[in-house]
C-alpha cells in the first residue's frame, strides 16, 4: 500500500476520508483504536499510519494526529485529560506557563505514565513535569476527551496557583464571555473560605490575564488604581496609579510591529500632554520580576513634584 492510501481510508463500502476527516467528523482529537476499527481501518492499517507518521499512537488503544498540541499527547500519555491552566491555555484563555502539563485523573487511576514516554511512571519526568489534579469535578461529564471543563479548569487554578494568576484566568475567560458571570459563585462555594473574599474582587474588564495580575501587585503595594481609566480623546488606559501615572501591560500579541510602537508613541505623547507620566511593563516583569515595576513606580512619584 502506498503512503496516499495510507493517509486516505474506506470508512464503509462507499465514503472516502482522510484520517484528518474522519478525527474532525467526530469532534475529536483522540480517538481509541476500537473506534477506528469501528470506522473501516483494521490493525494493519493503523500500523502503517503510525510507522508512516499520519497517527501518533499517544498510549496503548489511543490514537491522535500528528498536528496535536504536545499539551494533548502529554496528558493523554499520563492517563488523562488536560487540566488546570494547561486547560484554559488549550482554550485561547489566560493560564500562567509554569513549565510542566497539569492532568486531571479519575480518583481510581493506576500506573501513571510519563508525560514523556507512556513506558516510565509519572514520577520520571524526563525533563517535563506533570502535576496531577486528582480531586472531584464540579461538571465531570463536561469539557472533552482531552480536557476538562472550564469551570473545572478555573477551579483547579485556584487550588493550585496563587490567587493573581488565578483571578487573571476567571477574569479573562469572562471578558471572552466564555464563562457566564452567574457560574462564579458557583466555582467560588467549592473553593476553601480563605479564598471567597476573592470574588468581590472579580472584573471582566481587563483586555488580557496579565493585566489583571498587574492590577493586583499595584493593589497589593498598596498604590491607588483606577482600573481601565477613560481618557477623552484617547481612549482607554489599563491602570491609572495615584492618578498621574499611566500605566500600560505590554506584551508581543497586541505591541509587535512598528505600527503598534507608533501608535503607543503618539498615545504617550498625548498624555504626556496633560501632565501624565506613562510607564510600558512587560510580561516576563509582571509574571516574574514584579519589585522591578514597584521600584519603578516609586521612582517616578519620587521625582514629581
Amino acid at each position: 500500500m502506498d503512503s496516499s492510501s495510507e493517509r486516505r481510508l474506506i470508512f464503509g463500502k462507499l465514503q472516502f476520508m482522510t484520517w484528518s476527516e474522519r478525527f474532525n467528523q467526530n469532534g475529536r482529537l483522540v480517538m481509541s483504536t476500537s473506534e477506528l476499527v469501528a470506522g473501516g481501518a483494521s490493525w494493519r492499517i493503523l500500523h502503517n499510519a503510525e510507522e508512516s507518521g499520519a497517527l501518533i499512537r499517544v498510549r496503548r488503544g489511543y490514537y491522535t494526529l500528528p498536528e496535536t498540541s504536545e499539551d494533548v499527547v502529554e496528558a493523554i500519555r499520563v492517563g488523562g485529560r488536560l487540566a488546570c491552566v494547561s486547560a484554559t491555555r488549550a482554550e485561547g484563555i489566560f493560564g500562567f506557563d509554569d513549565g510542566a502539563v497539569h492532568v486531571h485523573v479519575r480518583q481510581t487511576a493506576s500506573r501513571l505514565g510519563s508525560p514523556r514516554d507512556r513506558s516510565l511512571p509519572v514520577l520520571d519526568n524526563d525533563g517535563k513535569a506533570a502535576i496531577v489534579h486528582w480531586g472531584s469535578l464540579l461538571r465531570p461529564f463536561a469539557g472533552s476527551d482531552h480536557s476538562v471543563g472550564l469551570m473545572d479548569a478555573l477551579r483547579q487554578i485556584f487550588l493550585c496557583q496563587n490567587h493573581r494568576v488565578a483571578m487573571a484566568a476567571l477574569e479573562n475567560a469572562l471578558h471572552q464571555k466564555r464563562l457566564p458571570r452567574r457560574a462564579v459563585p458557583e466555582i467560588f462555594a467549592r473553593l476553601p473560605q480563605s479564598l471567597h473574599y476573592l470574588q468581590e474582587h472579580v472584573d471582566a474588564r481587563a483586555d488580557s490575564g496579565q493585566e489583571t495580575v498587574l492590577r493586583f501587585l499595584l493593589e497589593e503595594a498598596g498604590f491607588a488604581c483606577d482600573f481601565q481609566h477613560f481618557f477623552a480623546g484617547i481612549g482607554r488606559v489599563d491602570i491609572l496609579v495615584e492618578g498621574c501615572i499611566v500605566v500600560e501591560a505590554d506584551s508581543r500579541q497586541f505591541h509587535d510591529g512598528w505600527d503598534a510602537h507608533s501608535r503607543d508613541r503618539t498615545r504617550d505623547a498625548h498624555l504626556a500632554a496633560r501632565g501624565y507620566m506613562s510607564l510600558r511593563v512587560l510580561y516576563r516583569d509582571i509574571m516574574f520580576d514584579p519589585a522591578k515595576i514597584i521600584a519603578a513606580i516609586n521612582g517616578l512619584l519620587r521625582g514629581r513634584p
